[in-house]
């Protein structure tokens, strides 16, 4: 009985250490307009410094919004992300350009306003 107990316990450790592995950092944007209604088509990029946000050059990550406003990226580091959103003439200029520090291995989310 003994010897079956340390593999069952065997295998629940590597299951824990598999699934440890296989949940990366990610990070879920939801695009608003100024009216709260989702956008679609909304062109996303993250910028891990302000001086690359600032000049729109090396980002990290691009992306654009689906039907229901949402864009997702996978595999990030755990850090703050400068977040620019852009479709026509809107844009998130003014206001929540910054996510918070995104937490290692979950799945983070934020929602961003353009107008």
């Amino acid at each position: 009985m003994k010897k079956y107990t340390s593999i069952v316990i065997i295998i629940l450790i590597a299951l824990v250490a598999a699934q440890a592995q296989i949940i990366k950092t990610s990070l879920t944007l939801t695009v608003r307009d100024e009216l709260g209604n989702t956008a679609e088509g909304v062109s996303v990029k993250l910028f891990e410094n302000e001086a690359d946000y600032t000049a729109e050059k090396n980002p990290s990550e691009e992306g654009k919004t689906d039907a229901k406003g949402v864009v997702r990226f996978k595999n990030l580091k755990a850090i703050a992300y400068f977040v620019l959103a852009r479709k026509g003439d809107k844009d998130n200029a003014g206001g929540g350009e910054k996510t918070g520090t995104l937490e290692e291995k979950k799945f983070n989310k934020a929602t961003i306003v353009i107008q």
